[in-house]
């Protein structure tokens, strides 16, 4: 599809529906293209859990797996008061 600037601005919402089709759409100025409008271009990668996993075992991160990291008293009220220093 092809419009001019002043087409373009009148009809934007057609132009946008012909891009969302599939169609290009240009604009031009004078008969001469100024912009062009393309549907995006999606490149659809599987991914690679086995990466994943092998980048994990570099860092070390798969030690942190399966750890408790918070203290045991970290749910207790009385404990969250004693860190921020609010106890009587």
């Amino acid at each position: 599809m092809e419009m001019s600037i002043r087409e373009a601005k009148a009809r934007f919402s057609e132009a946008i529906a012909a891009v969302m089709r599939g169609e290009k759409v240009v604009i031009t100025d004078d008969g001469t293209p100024v912009e062009e409008m393309n549907p995006p271009q999606f490149v659809k990668r599987p991914i690679n859990w086995a990466a994943g996993e092998a980048y994990r075992k570099e860092d070390g991160l798969d030690k942190l797996e399966g750890q408790d990291l918070w203290p045991p008293e970290f749910d207790d009220p009385a404990f969250s008061r004693k860190v921020l220093g609010l106890e009587d």
